[in-house]
């Protein structure tokens, strides 16, 4: 299918409000979802199909942190035991640790799938899941490693552990879930050092946007037409990053009023960057670098969206239409008959000109994305 007969397809379908218009993207009449009751049954129906066709004997790396992420928002909004068990068994088979090492000699914070990689952002994203499991049982063998390897990190004196975009969301929200835990200061104060430090790498300011990491920033690094390239889950993982913070940083903290303030101007440019049929390209400002739906991107966003709606830090009458096509294309397109997510970019650093996505594009990170969004569209519909 040639992409331009790609998005005529795809805008037809949501037209009709989610028609058997695309192949492989017939929707059903489950995934039309205008009441929270709605909403509830397609997140089981999705969380139900992944939990059924993946054991959670996985290892605690990113790309399956991420998904327990979404598991343990599911988790608080519906009650199912099921679903919080499945992360305790995952938590319990990574002996509550990412990385394993204990030499701390040996520690490294570069990019890296070894459990020497410690401080590297993607093996301590698990300890959210972990926090947050602890929460609710509280058993200090639950946070010990992760209180181990995130203390030590802030004994350093480096602040250059976020060098790339997805790391803020891996780690950002693991330090206002243990400051909650232990009331220890230091993890708010690190935060907001790692994050300026990040930022000064990665945010366009002007855009509002950020760039994946230092490699791709403009002009070294340009779109096939020549302009910005700001990959989609990149800019996702730090839209959903900033919401997880806010949600759980002190009111009074001293710097929330930058994150506020980065997470709003992100907002104006997204809403600018989305497309007419509610989903946003791979390259966010030149469609044309990778076009064609992508669901992690679009998830993140409309899960950012909709938490801003419903914490009064967006206007509602301003974002709400933006947040819904949103939700219309993850519920009515990426959603399949079988519960499936579809059309999600596979791992990568990039918008990839040419690169196949499409109904049969999964991974863990595109579920877990998926019901964050699906959580907080159901939170929208609690109230009128």
């Amino acid at each position: 299918m040639t992409p331009n007969r790609q998005r005529r397809l795809l805008t037809t379908a949501l037209l009709l409000g989610g028609a058997a218009a695309m192949t492989g993207c017939a929707t059903t009449p489950g995934n039309s979802t205008a009441t929270r009751t709605g909403v509830i049954a397609l997140i089981d129906k999705v969380n139900g199909h992944w939990q059924r066709t993946n054991a959670p004997t996985e290892w605690s790396f990113w790309n399956v942190a991420a998904y327990h992420t979404g598991n343990m928002a599911a988790y608080r909004l519906t009650g199912n035991e099921a679903w919080r068990r499945y992360s305790e068994a995952w938590a319990e088979h990574n002996r509550w640790m990412g990385a394993k090492s204990l030499d701390r000699a040996r520690w490294q914070l570069t990019y890296g799938e070894t459990d020497e990689h410690v401080l590297f952002g993607d093996w301590q994203i698990c300890f959210q899941t972990y926090a947050d499991l602890y929460r609710l049982a509280p058993e200090p063998r639950k946070i010990a490693r992760a209180r181990e390897v995130m203390e030590y990190q802030m004994s350093t004196s480096r602040k250059d552990y976020w060098w790339w975009a997805d790391g803020l969301y891996m780690v950002m929200p693991v330090m206002t879930k243990l400051y909650a835990i232990t009331g220890n200061r230091l993890y708010l104060d690190k935060l907001y050092e790692y994050f300026d430090h990040a930022n000064g790498i990665m945010y366009d300011g002007q855009e509002g946007l950020y760039y994946r990491d230092a490699k791709y920033v403009y002009p070294a690094h340009r779109s096939v037409n020549g302009r910005k390239d700001f990959w989609s889950r990149g800019n996702g993982w730090v839209f959903a990053a900033l919401a997880k913070v806010l949600d759980e940083l002190p009111a009074d903290d001293p710097h929330r009023a930058a994150y506020v303030t980065t997470f709003q101007r992100m907002a104006v440019a997204l809403k600018a960057a989305q497309q007419p049929q509610g989903y946003w390209t791979r390259s966010l400002v030149d469609p044309a670098h990778a076009p064609g739906p992508e669901t992690s991107g679009t998830a993140f966003f409309t899960y950012g969206l909709l938490w801003g709606i419903n914490h009064g830090l967006l206007d509602r009458a301003t974002y709400l239409p933006a947040a819904r096509r949103g939700w219309d294309y993850l519920a009515n397109v990426a959603v399949q008959p079988d519960g499936r997510v579809g059309y999600v970019q596979p791992i990568g650093d990039r918008a990839i000109p040419g690169q196949v996505v499409d109904q049969n594009s999964t991974a863990h990170f595109g579920v877990g994305a998926f019901l964050l969004a699906a959580v907080e569209m159901a939170r929208l519909l609690e109230r009128p």
